[in-house]
């Protein structure tokens, strides 16, 4: 929570519309104070935001692969050197598992020793590394200016090393997007570029990490845009960006691996139409399945939360029951690539592929929800594979077509991000030949799934998206500024000298500012009685979480402070507010009107002002 003074606002003149003037010119001076810089003109912006991505690609392929190195430094001292497992390949390593003479008794003690190791690290050292790492970069672009700590990038790297080395259950994706938009974050700052820019630049370093580790530039760059909200929106002033970032971290990426898929899929033919009803019927599926996915890793996060055990003691414990449950199918260790590839070739029996996508469930909320380092993105396709080999398997077609779609319906409907998986199914098969089936696909399991989680406490695998960008921190000045510039069309009256709170003035004035979505900007009072007074802002959202409404500032005293879903409320806080019509009735129990106040209080917020206001 951070608090600024607005006292120096107090020489504005005349029109509402200066006082906008002046409310923009003094967050500028606080701005340059902050280092952030002065935004530059657009013409001068583009090209220089285009070089930074250029520049971020490179260092996102770079980071990728100092990551992937670390990893497999870590599973060959501990999968491989301690417990004797080493799991199948996708690229490299065996095509099958490799036991040694203990077979898989050692198993549980290191995945038990690795979430203690990165535990210790992550609580240690930089809490908001814990779990999945996209989720922690989508927070810091609408939550926190674009700003992650310097020290992230580093400790997540090492632990999810360790987590995944040891043989955690998660991803490595999700980590490499945190770190390279971690270095974004980092070389924004030292740049001094606007928060605009560092926004902008936390998402460009995010596509050059996924770009690098899962060799899809086309859909990791809409990705980056597409995973920050729920509903089907997109950054879309950051898509160049992104783009050009994500491709030049795949041509660097390219040096070192080569310019294969990750997944080795056959040459597959294009698939007749007397298979969409299979399609559509594996989309549905996916759609239980994304449904489920977020419910059991957020439900066993909360489980873990609740252990009256040490924070940094939580990823042993989670890593213990993941080493149990992997003495009876290892195949649950790791990022589990090689048994996705094992599933487009049509090796699994049916079985086990039905076995496998309820143990992955299982073990990845054991592995990331306990706290452990890692991704979420690699279990979700994991899970997508097994349940698409399954339909090829029961219905006798080509496995590799059902994995590859299954995949993509699964991550697709669990994350939200139904146009990006689709994309990344052209580039891992090689060619547009599937997009229409995976589309088919991809929509049904999507729609599905927003049917089924609509009132679900967590519908999405990223807790911190929000619905849509008009419900993002990231853009509240936009929604200022458009309800300054139609109250600035207003004939209101106005004091001689406008004083610090004319925004207040101007609300109680009763005047409909409408905003884009069939919104409000209002202004509330939390009374001494009021059901919120002392609690948090996210109480407030909890209360009333089928309403649509946004607090975008709360004036308290001579500050005014950006709120955030931990920031305590008190008596006497207003709150500026912008509302949807069947949102005022249910906030009207929890904030009083702010034209309810004592005229004599209001009075004397206006200086002095006796004039009285009416509504139009």
């Amino acid at each position: 929570m951070r608090g600024a003074g607005v006292g120096s606002l107090g020489n504005a003149k005349g029109h509402p519309t200066e006082w906008f003037s002046a409310t923009r010119k003094a967050a500028e001076g606080r701005g340059m104070a902050e280092g952030r810089g002065r935004r530059p003109s657009m013409r001068n912006r583009e090209p220089r935001l285009l070089l930074e991505s250029a520049v971020l690609g490179v260092a996102g392929a770079l980071s990728a692969q100092l990551f992937l190195w670390m990893l497999h430094g870590a599973q060959r001292i501990f999968l491989t050197g301690i417990a004797g497992y080493t799991p199948p390949g996708a690229e490299s390593g065996p095509s099958q598992a490799v036991m040694g003479p203990h077979g898989l008794w050692l198993v549980p003690l290191v995945t038990t020793l690795g979430g203690l190791l990165s535990g210790f690290l992550v609580y240690r050292y930089a809490p908001e590394a814990e779990g999945h790492g996209t989720d922690t970069a989508v927070t810091a672009f609408h939550r926190r200016e674009g700003i992650i700590r310097p020290r992230v990038p580093g400790i997540k790297m090492v632990a999810s090393a360790i987590t995944i080395g040891s043989g955690g259950s998660a991803g490595r994706e999700g980590p490499t997007a945190l770190i390279t938009a971690g270095v974004a974050s980092v070389y924004a700052k030292l740049a001094h570029r606007t928060e605009e820019d560092r926004r902008l630049l936390l998402l460009a370093g995010m596509a050059a990490g996924l770009s690098a580790i899962f060799r899809t530039p086309m859909g990791t760059g809409v990705f980056a845009i597409e995973v920050l909200y729920g509903r089907m929106e997109f950054e879309s002033g950051a898509l160049l960006y992104t783009m050009f970032s994500s491709a030049v971290a795949y041509t660097v990426n390219g040096i070192f691996v080569g310019f294969a898929p990750l997944f080795r899929v056959p040459a597959i033919p294009t698939p007749a139409l007397r298979d969409y009803a299979a399609y559509m019927a594996l989309g549905l599926a996916a759609g239980v399945v994304g449904t489920a996915l977020p419910a059991v890793f957020y439900g066993t996060r909360d489980l873990f939360r609740a252990l009256p055990v040490p924070q940094w003691t939580r990823p042993a414990v989670g890593g213990l029951l993941l080493g149990v449950l992997a003495l009876w199918l290892p195949q649950v260790l790791g990022g589990g690539y090689g048994w996705i590839q094992q599933a487009i070739d049509g090796r699994l029996v049916l079985h086990l592929l039905v076995l496998l996508i309820f143990a992955k469930m299982a073990a990845f909320a054991l592995t990331v929800g306990s706290g452990g380092s890692g991704g979420v993105f690699a279990p979700s396709l994991f899970v997508g594979a097994m349940l698409g080999g399954a339909f090829a398997v029961t219905l006798h077609q080509l496995p590799a077509v059902f994995a590859v779609v299954g995949m993509a319906a699964v991550f697709g409907a669990a994350a939200r991000v139904p146009v990006a998986t689709m994309l990344m199914v052209t580039e891992m098969a090689g060619g547009y030949h599937l997009l229409l089936p995976a589309g088919l696909a991809v929509m049904v399991a999507y729609i599905l799934q927003v049917a089924l989680s609509r009132r679900l406490r967590y519908p999405s695998l990223y807790e911190g998206q929000v619905p849509t960008r008009r419900d993002s921190p990231a853009h509240y000045r936009e929604y200022i500024e458009i309800a300054m510039n139609l109250l600035g069309r207003r004939n209101l009256p106005v004091a001689d000298e406008p004083g610090e709170l004319d925004l207040l003035r101007m609300l109680r004035s009763h005047v409909r500012v409408e905003l884009p979505g069939d919104r409000e900007l209002s202004l509330g009072r939390v009374g001494e009685a009021s059901p919120i007074a002392a609690k948090t802002v996210g109480d407030l959202y909890q209360r009333l979480k089928d309403y649509d409404f946004e607090i975008i500032a709360i004036l308290r005293r001579e500050h005014v402070l950006l709120p955030h879903r931990d920031t305590l409320l008190e008596a006497g806080d207003r709150l500026v507010l912008i509302t949807a019509p069947h949102a005022r009735g249910p906030l009207a129990g929890y904030v009083d009107p702010i034209a309810e106040e004592h005229r004599d209080s209001a009075a004397a917020e206006s200086s002095g002002t006796t004039e009285r206001r009416s509504g139009p």
